[in-house]
């Protein structure tokens, strides 16, 4: 059986403050993703549900888009994925003696996740005009309600028809198709609010709004940079390709302000090394930046490929390729050469010999993948409209605007770098 919802927030009384962890993952994963899966869906529907998350025959995971490999395990989910399963298939039930109790400026006070351990709706509910409780109404009622206000309008472009990313395919599908039959493609999703603004800057530079590497190609890769993210956090699939990646030889500098757990030390619980093992080490080397400071770091990585340049003309950086594929280099290497060391690392927070020590393999590297977070792409788009001294290198006469097809950037003669933001 499942257990109730919770009547409380959990509230910021009931922090915890301990030893900062080492390691993510492994066993205390494997107990705190059964644990709410079995408090949300029971034992018997936590077995059937997970079993068939992000399997062939069975479901894409509601929690991220990490891509599954052809050879699948029995249990091909991380942690946040079973949290994410186990809300939407939740036994718990909303019934309108809930919104009866509970008033809208009430239910405004709640935190998101009170909201969404309570359960599923059993009905309809609206919200009428001037009232202080949503109400159950009929099916009909409902689709009575919506084709009012529709055929009510003087155009379908004053429509928006707003929807999740956790929306199934099929059910997307009917309703862009029922929009579009309606006269309008006003269909934005929450996608649009986390990646319109990297999706954006990536355009502009790389000519393409998503990533341009595979999931395959981070093992080809020599060096891997991931800046900004927390995949131990936010999506912990991430790690069990990097282990991948760093068993068959690939070095991973991480970039963040925070030190993340999971690219300390990964724990998997796949294979007896991460139950009951010290598990695999990931990040080669970490970067405890400002933050804010991502900005200021690649300029400062531009700086050290231009001096190397200087040093052996024609051996660093691929001039046909910075002539065939990007603009206004000049500018920005005039700028990068003239940025003052002392502004650099009072902006990254870090001492000339950390950047120098990560910047050094790079040249090095036929084949660089750098993984920044949407949040670092967004910034860097941000920073377009702002001063000269800016910390960016997305600026409209940046000569990092090439095209993601050639997979390549003026980063060594032979270099292929890639963004998989």
């Amino acid at each position: 059986m499942a257990r109730k919802a919770p009547t409380t927030d959990p509230g910021e009384e009931n922090l915890r403050v301990g030893h900062a962890k080492d390691s993510a993952a492994g066993v205390p994963a494997i107990a705190v993703a059964m644990r709410d899966s079995v408090n949300q869906m029971g034992v018997k529907r936590s077995a059937r549900t997970l079993l068939r998350l992000n399997q062939k025959n069975g479901f894409d995971c509601p929690g991220c888009a990490w891509p599954e490999e052809d050879k699948r395990h029995i249990a091909e989910f991380c942690e946040n994925g079973a949290k994410a399963v186990a809300e939407e298939a939740t036994l718990r039930r909303i019934t309108p003696e809930f919104f009866a109790e509970h008033s809208v400026a009430e239910l405004g006070e709640r935190s998101g996740y009170w909201l969404g351990q309570q359960g599923r709706l059993t009905t309809p509910m609206l919200l009428a005009a001037g009232a202080t409780h949503y109400r159950p109404v009929t099916w009909d009622e409902a689709f009575g309600v919506i084709a009012e206000e529709l055929r009510g309008l003087d155009s379908p472009d004053e429509a928006v028809f707003y929807t999740s990313g956790r929306t199934s395919n099929e059910a997307a599908f009917l309703y862009q198709t029922f929009v579009r039959a309606f006269g309008t493609n006003n269909l934005p999703d929450c996608s649009n609010m986390c990646h319109e603004s990297s999706g954006s800057a990536l355009t502009e530079t790389l000519g393409v709004g998503k990533g341009s590497v595979s999931l395959a190609d981070l093992g080809k890769a020599d060096l891997i940079l991931v800046v900004g993210q927390n995949p131990g956090t936010n999506h912990p699939r991430m790690l069990t390709a990097l282990e991948k990646a760093k068993r068959g030889g690939v070095r991973i500098t991480a970039v963040n302000p925070l030190p993340e757990a999971g690219l300390l030390r990964f724990k998997n619980p796949q294979n007896a090394a991460g139950l009951v093992g010290h598990g695999t080490p990931l990040a080669d080397r970490f970067l405890q930046i400002r933050v804010g400071g991502d900005l200021a770091l690649f300029r400062a990585f531009g700086k050290l490929l231009l001096e190397a340049e200087d040093a052996a003309p024609g051996s660093v950086l691929d001039q046909a390729f910075i002539d065939a594929h990007t603009h206004g280099f000049e500018e920005y290497a005039k700028q990068a050469r003239t940025t003052d060391w002392p502004e650099i690392l009072a902006a990254t927070g870090l001492t000339r010999q950390e950047i120098q020590e990560a910047f050094d393999p790079a040249p090095g590297c036929a084949r660089c993948a750098g993984t920044p977070t949407c949040r670092a792409t967004a910034r860097w788009a941000s920073t377009r409209s702002r001063s000269r001294r800016s910390w960016t290198p997305w600026r409209p006469s940046s000569a990092c605007r090439c095209r993601a097809s050639t997979a390549s950037t003026p980063w060594t003669r032979s270099a292929r770098c890639a963004t998989a933001a």
